[in-house]
């Protein structure tokens, strides 16, 4: 086995671990479990996939997003390790599959949504697997302190009962202190054990400006700050709005949310990443799994909901450690705009009610029966059949969702997948009797390998081509070998997958905690009145409101945000008492001035410091008030 620095070098390149990882690391290889706190950034991945490389056997990952599964199979799978994930878009046969290669085959890394847990299936192969780290991504999650709480986070620890003596390892970019403490308990260590690298950016500049015209003052900050950068707004009509606004200002900008198809969520993304564009405008959607480390400007339109979203989303500048800038722009209409999405976010119990029954009509389930069933969830489709609000549905579902009874996965881009299931006898029986659909069988298994053994990836568009034909009869005769159990065919989609994670119970009977609707939208405010806190405060640090946030008390400010940097402008230097005095002395030389004219009267110097070399001159008898109330000099 290599050691931990080989292993380092053979897949990353690199000759030492980053500020606590290698402790991290040692902590897991003792079988310790370990809650690692790294920022945004911070090299999380590294923790758990080193460990899991110098030892035998397969390392669980349990993630939230299936994009983000996606983006770190494939960064290992360049690096040659062997890495697979399983989410709720897969057919049963591809996760059969699937299960029997980590059984059977040398993978190391399996991914996992948090839902796939509670299938028996799974439950029964990892019971057969050497599994020698179970790591747990986003593992805020689990705590209902948390800003994205998910209960099948809480169904991780039963693999404790499952699979005994194999450490955790939870992992999270975010976390208060009470998060952190809930964490452990949830995921029942055996002795509290944090490794949490502080929080602190010494080269992130924060600004927070109020604004009426943001627009505007978006054009200075892109003007005057070279590199690249990212500008993040609420809703998906604002990106395209706000992309067109930079373009037209000759700043070369472009738009990212998560209704824009996988080709195109990609293809800008990657502009984006090699500087082909400069800004992106997107909504929260953009950002997890990106690692562009030269971004030198982060900007807020809009709110966020929380700190820790706002945390994370400002930390992906200046990653490369070199001088960057987190603003948040506001003004008058933002705070109401912040308060209504709380009341938008927690829909009446009635309207939860009504969503869960017309999700069973809409796909047609029966009481008793869909669990475990699998639906794409096309939520525009389904909103124009019912007349509701998206945006209502939408939280009425994470609601049925958090009480247990679906689950919702990310919107996520699956190609046309096929997989033969007749055996080689049994398929040339069948290109005999069906004459018609030998050739197009024999250009399948000409066009592809594996075809016997796993699903594999095909464009139905290219087998068009190659056959001289419209894609149309294409599909036809896939669907047709589908039908006759010649293949099993996996049409293409990027929709969101909806799971019955329960039997469809009758709506009467649906149970929704109002003790649990209560609690969150208590805790959704109080996350709500900080971010307020935040950006009203002018007398703080803004460093060091964030790091008390996450519970780190004793920090130094960081004499760079808006804050900071108004400080310094109010102290007054002797060379600037001397000048701004000297000009006084003139002024009032010729006749007595009113204080406030006096005051305006200066204008090469701040507002603040003129007043306060008055204030010393008035002290020190220099000047004095005449009947008038005017000041003049002390003859």
């Amino acid at each position: 086995m290599l050691s931990i620095h080989e292993i380092l070098k053979k897949y990353w390149g690199y000759t030492s671990f980053r500020p606590l990882q290698e402790d991290i690391i040692n902590s897991v290889l003792q079988g310790k479990d370990t809650l690692a706190l790294l920022p945004t950034g911070g090299g999380k991945s590294i923790c758990f996939q080193v460990p899991a490389l110098a030892k035998d056997g397969i390392c669980i990952v349990i993630s939230p997003l299936i994009a983000l599964m996606k983006d770190q199979v494939e960064s290992l799978t360049t690096r040659g390790i062997k890495a697979i994930s399983i989410n709720s878009s897969m057919h049963k046969r591809e996760i059969d599959i699937a299960l029997d290669n980590c059984v059977h085959g040398n993978i190391k890394f399996l991914y996992l949504s948090p839902e796939r847990l509670e299938s028996e299936i799974v439950k029964v192969r990892l019971q057969r697997m050497k599994i020698n780290l179970i790591a747990v991504d986003e593992s805020h999650c689990i705590s209902q302190w948390g800003y994205d709480f998910r209960p099948s986070y809480l169904k991780i620890v039963e693999l404790k009962e499952l699979l005994t003596n194999i450490p955790f390892l939870a992992l999270t970019a975010t976390a208060t202190k009470e998060v952190v403490i809930d964490i452990q308990e949830k995921l029942e260590f055996k002795k509290k054990n944090v490794f949490q690298v502080s929080y602190e950016r010494k080269n992130l500049a924060y600004a927070v400006l109020h604004e009426e015209d943001k627009l505007a003052r978006l054009i200075k900050i892109a003007t005057n700050i070279e590199g690249s950068g990212i500008v993040y707004v609420r809703n998906r009509r604002k990106t395209q709005e706000i992309a067109s606004y930079l373009k037209s200002h000759s700043i070369s900008a472009d738009y990212y949310h998560a209704g824009l198809d996988a080709n195109t969520r990609d293809i800008r993304q990657t502009n984006w990443i090699k500087n082909t564009s400069r800004v992106i405008v997107c909504t929260n959607a953009f950002g997890m799994g990106i690692d562009k480390p030269d971004v030198r400007f982060v900007v807020h339109i809009d709110l966020p909901d929380s700190l820790e979203a706002y945390f994370q989303e400002a930390g992906r500048a200046g990653r490369d450690g070199r001088k960057a800038y987190a603003v948040m722009l506001y003004n008058a209409a933002d705070k109401l705009e912040l308060e209504r999405n709380i009341e938008t976010n927690f829909p009446t119990i009635e309207e939860i009610k009504q969503t869960y029954q017309a999700i069973a009509n809409y796909y047609q389930v029966a009481t008793g029966a869909g669990m475990g069933v699998t639906f794409d969830f096309d939520i525009a489709a389904f909103c124009d059949n019912y007349k509701m609000q998206a945006i209502t549905v939408f939280n009425c579902l994470k609601f049925i969702e958090r009480e247990g009874y679906i689950s919702l996965s990310d919107s996520y881009f699956q190609p046309t997948r096929i997989k033969f299931e007749m055996n080689r006898e049994d398929l040339y029986k069948f290109q005999i009797t069906n004459a018609a659909y030998d050739v197009f069988i024999k250009l399948l298994l000409r066009s592809f390998t594996g075809l016997f053994d796993n699903f594999v990836k095909i464009n139905e568009y290219d087998l068009a081509k190659r056959a001289t034909t419209k894609v149309e009869n294409i599909i036809t005769r896939l669907n047709f070998l589908n039908q006759n159990k010649v293949i099993t065919y996996l049409p293409q989609t990027e929709l969101p997958q909806l799971t019955f994670t329960r039997e469809r119970i009758d709506t009467k009977e649906l149970k929704l905690s109002k003790e649990n609707f209560s609690l969150l939208k208590k805790r959704a405010m109080e996350r709500m009145e900080a971010v307020i806190n935040y950006e009203e405060s002018k007398h703080r640090c803004r460093s060091q409101l964030l790091l008390a946030y996450f519970g780190e008390m004793e920090t130094e400010q960081c004499n760079q945000c808006d804050v900071c940097l108004e400080e310094k402008r109010k102290i007054l230097h002797t060379d600037e008492y001397e000048s701004t005095s000297n000009q006084i002395k003139q002024l009032l030389a010729l006749h007595p001035l009113a204080l406030k004219t006096l005051i305006d009267s200066i204008t090469d110097i701040h507002e603040d410091k003129v007043i306060h070399t008055i204030q010393l001159m008035l002290d020190n008898k220099l000047l004095v008030y005449n009947k008038d109330g005017k000041v003049c000099l002390n003859r």
